[in-house]
């Protein structure tokens, strides 16, 4: 059934390298509470003009865009974007390999989340030979600069690693092949990187030597259970910030003035979208009467 895990993935799903899977209820309790504490955050950003930038990394279907879902949920959009960057252009590839993520650093009082960023450098180009040996080598030196100097200009920046085993992998890979609504999110490449497990491994490994550095360290976030790693992620996240709480302004909401003689245009003046909801609900009670 579309959508749906099959059985024998389902009881894989239960116990993932001896992890037992967050209960739905107790998963839902503690993420809305640390979405709370992320508003919280937030408003401490706005009002103390902080930047912050995360970094989410990792394997192919490793749960990166969950857990930034699950991040930004309740954010105000203007304040909290996600930055997930297309292949570069003819003329950036010209550029300096940084300087088209320059330019969606945050403001003041902004949040930047990356959905991959320029660590692809050190991970698919590299693997996959979409850059030069040279090309590679410049990044692992410049790499600890150019996020020393983030750090340096007062950048908060955060970066995670989500890791995912192979088998569990697979099982995500196959899922999101048989369910049309997910299936966008396979490409060719991400099918092409299974035969290619063990060099992403080394790759990763060579990234943290290089990467890995006091101001800016990794966090590996462990993604066997994807309930699991959004609550440590954001639970880190939130424990590495030092936000408050943030005096809110008082609100209150003045009265309605008195109705000064305007009248409404008549409705067939107006194009409205036709009314689906309402056929909807006389199908369903026409189904419902049929059955009754």
């Amino acid at each position: 059934m579309p959508g749906k895990v099959k059985d024998s993935g389902k009881k894989a799903a239960q116990q993932l390298n001896g992890t037992q899977k967050l209960p739905r209820q107790l998963y839902e309790t503690e993420l809305y509470r640390l979405q709370g504490e992320l508003v919280k955050m937030q408003e401490w950003v706005r009002a103390e003009g902080a930047r912050i930038v995360a970094i989410f990394e990792g394997r192919d279907a490793a749960g990166k865009g969950g857990a930034i879902k699950r991040v930004t949920e309740f954010l105000n959009p203007r304040v909290a974007r996600i930055v997930a960057l297309p292949a570069p252009t003819e003329r950036e590839r010209t550029e300096w390999y940084f300087q088209r993520y320059i330019d969606h650093l945050p403001a003041a009082g902004e949040i930047a989340l990356f959905d991959r960023s320029w660590y692809n450098r050190a991970g698919v180009e590299h693997v996959m030979g979409f850059c030069t040996k040279e090309e590679y080598s410049w990044f692992l030196h410049q790499c600890p600069i150019f996020e020393r100097l983030l750090v340096e200009d007062g950048i908060l920046l955060r970066k995670y690693w989500f890791s995912v085993s192979d088998e569990e992998q697979q099982r995500r890979f196959r899922s999101r092949l048989d369910d049309p609504l997910r299936r966008w999110k396979l490409s060719p490449m991400d099918l092409e990187s299974i035969t290619h497990w063990e060099d992403y491994s080394r790759a990763k490994d060579e990234m943290f030597v290089h990467t890995d550095i006091p101001e800016a360290p990794w966090h590996v976030v462990e993604s066997e259970d994807k309930r699991h790693a959004r609550i440590n992620m954001i639970a880190h996240l939130l424990s590495t910030i030092p936000y408050h709480q943030v005096r809110e302004p008082s609100l209150k909401l003045p009265p309605r003035p008195p109705a000064r003689g305007y009248v409404r245009p008549a409705r067939d003046m107006q194009a409205y979208v036709p009314d689906h909801a309402a056929e909807l609900m006389a199908g369903d009670g026409k189904n419902r009467a049929d059955k009754g």
